[in-house]
């Protein structure tokens, strides 16, 4: 009778399990059209992709390295990252486990008396003392495959966590050569400043000796010295700019302020063969594209886990172990056991439950959107850095012509200023003030070529590191 019972039992569950419920997952699908054109601008119709590079074959100035190395290393963000992804490969082991059944160790005494009037005037029910020990065991027979999506969203969310430490660690390396590219150039534009106030020095002293040749006025003499303070007036910004930068570029390495060693941006060489590879390659290699897709399957498998909870849960339990009223007989004829199943379905709650599915196919809906933003936002990402360093690397070639033809302009108004009493003064001033703007835009087009690069760099997923 008994195996008949657990036949019967068993045969219920094989019923319940062979009614699927919940939902196989599917990566998320985007338009097609979408994933052909990611990229507004293409370097490459293969898959070759700037981001199989290894980064420093990108960051080539050692001094650069060393610092990326050291924030990589070192960084809290990126701790705080790691602890997570510790904290999520817990979870995933927990959610492991509950595949097994629980088992429990059982040690009891049980003295049961009774009173006079509970017992009544004819009958007298004798005191009881009984001992027990052994084992108790509970099993949930996972029919519905709620512990089976419960462990998928787990794993889900480990993955997630991995995904974000690696989009930390890409956007640092990036954060770190993109202060570090500012600060070379800070330091090239301190340069500039105090050679051109050298001379602007010179050039007071020469307008003093032209106005007491009676060949100037004061006034021009005033409007040469105000040009000096002019340029003398930018030290002080560029000075704060540096240490800001450093301080920045310290506290990105978890370090306390300081100098930072350096070379110059003169010595900077700029990576120059950007390939996109194809969209669908960013799929493959951005951490947080990957991430949100992760997250989007964590969401899918959450809304099995309820649609699961939807149904009846069925659940095992045995107990094995020895059982006796007289101590001394413990080890003796004392051996019991029981056997059960249940089958349990919640009734006054189906209303939350179903509730409960609609909620997470809306979180799942949600994470969907999420990831094709993120995708989107990463092809507009590699467009605008790609083109942003082909405009700067236009302008390299004319920059040069326009500094060149400045300081022709500036060395004949000051020839002429000597020989001549039709050139105006201001004319010197005004080649000088466009000379020292034109040499600082240089440095920027430099700079602006290195941060694409590193941003396309980030743009892509980041090199191999």
């Amino acid at each position: 009778m008994k195996l008949k019972n657990l036949i019967i039992l068993a045969g219920v569950a094989g019923f319940f399990y062979s009614c699927k419920v919940t939902d196989t997952y599917q990566n998320p699908e985007v338009e097609q059209s979408k994933k052909d054109n990611l990229f507004r601008e293409k370097t490459s119709s293969d898959t070759l992709s700037t981001a199989n590079v290894s980064w420093n074959q990108i960051f080539t100035d050692v001094k650069l390295q060393n610092i990326i190395k050291k924030t990589v290393e070192n960084n809290l963000d990126l701790k705080i990252a790691i602890t997570r992804i510790q904290e999520a490969d817990a979870v995933f082991k927990q959610s492991k486990l509950q595949n097994l059944p629980t088992i429990d160790g059982i040690a009891s005494v049980r003295d049961t008396k009774n009173s006079a009037a509970a017992q009544g005037a004819n009958f007298r029910m004798p005191d009881l003392m009984n001992y027990q020990l052994g084992l108790s065991a509970g099993w949930e027979i996972d029919i519905w495959g709620r512990i089976k999506s419960l462990k998928k969203s787990a794993y889900a969310n480990f993955l997630q966590t991995d995904a974000a430490k690696r989009a930390v660690q890409t956007q640092l390396v990036a954060q770190a050569a993109t202060l570090y590219y500012q600060l070379v150039s800070l330091d090239k534009q301190l340069e500039i400043t105090k050679q051109t106030i050298e001379l602007r020095k010179k050039d007071v002293e020469t307008v003093q000796l032209l106005m007491d040749a009676a060949y100037l006025t004061g006034a021009d003499v005033e409007q040469s010295k105000a040009n000096l303070y002019s340029a003398q007036l930018m030290i002080p910004d560029l000075e704060l700019q540096i240490q800001q930068t450093e301080n920045s570029l310290s506290i990105l390495m978890n370090d306390n302020p300081q100098t930072i060693d350096r070379n110059s941006i003169d010595s900077q060489l700029v990576y120059s063969d950007l390939k996109t590879g194809v969209p669908v390659s960013l799929l493959k290699n951005r951490p947080d594209v990957q991430a949100s897709e992760l997250a989007f399957r964590a969401a899918f498998e959450n809304k099995n886990v309820a649609m699961a909870e939807v149904y009846p849960s069925l659940n095992i339990t045995a107990t094995l172990g020895l059982s006796t009223r007289l101590l001394e007989n413990f080890f003796t004829n004392s051996l019991f056991y029981t056997l059960g199943g249940t089958l349990t379905q919640n009734i006054f709650q189906q209303g939350s439950r179903k509730a409960q599915v609609k909620i997470t196919e809306a979180r799942k809906m949600q994470a969907y959107y999420t990831f094709e933003k993120t995708l989107l936002t990463a092809g507009s990402e590699v467009s605008n850095s790609l083109l942003s360093y082909q405009k700067a690397k236009e302008k390299e070639t004319t920059r040069q012509l326009q500094i060149q033809s400045l300081e022709k302009a500036l060395e004949f108004n000051k020839e002429l200023l000597t020989y001549s009493s039709n050139v105006n003064y201001v004319n010197v001033l005004t080649s000088e003030q466009s000379l020292l703007s034109a040499k600082l835009a240089a440095v920027n087009d430099k700079l602006q070529q290195l941060q694409a690069v590193t941003e396309f760099y980030r743009a892509l997923g980041g090199g191999q590191f």
